[in-house]
């Protein structure tokens, strides 16, 4: 096990078998919806990876997307925490929402996305691949 997380109240919990494969920032006006905030942090876990281990998360179908393609948004039923989201195009990826879990210390985003959405007063640091759309 190389990490713990979980929802808000606790009722699902997840450990990661293996460390993520990348992590990034999006800045789409979707995850911003979803996360409540300006935008959503992201670590990719292949799914043989992500061990459930209580709780089981509920499903939204985002097809209304800028980029056309559909987000499976798993979160948790009783609080609404964002849990992770899946890509059709990337079937053996997770991308773990990083608020959930229970050390995020060593998160460190390797690029942003969707940075044409981005709110006005965040600021990007310097030398972190800043990418304006993403398809």
């Amino acid at each position: 096990m190389t990490a713990t997380g979980q929802c808000l109240c606790g009722e699902i919990k997840y450990e990661l078998a293996a460390a993520p494969t990348m992590t990034g920032v999006c800045h789409c006006k979707n995850c911003q919806r979803q996360a409540g905030s300006a935008f959503s942090t992201l670590a990719g876990v292949t799914k043989t990876d992500f061990l459930l281990r209580s709780g089981k998360p509920k499903l939204y179908r985002d097809a209304a997307t800028k980029s056309g393609n559909e987000v499976e948004r798993w979160f948790c039923g009783d609080c609404g925490s964002p849990i992770y989201s899946a890509l059709g195009s990337q079937p053996d990826t997770l991308f773990l929402k990083t608020g959930t879990l229970d050390d995020t210390s060593g998160f460190k985003p390797q690029f942003h996305v969707w940075c044409d959405t981005k709110q006005n007063w965040v600021t990007l640091d310097e030398g972190v691949p800043a990418i304006a759309t993403q398809a």
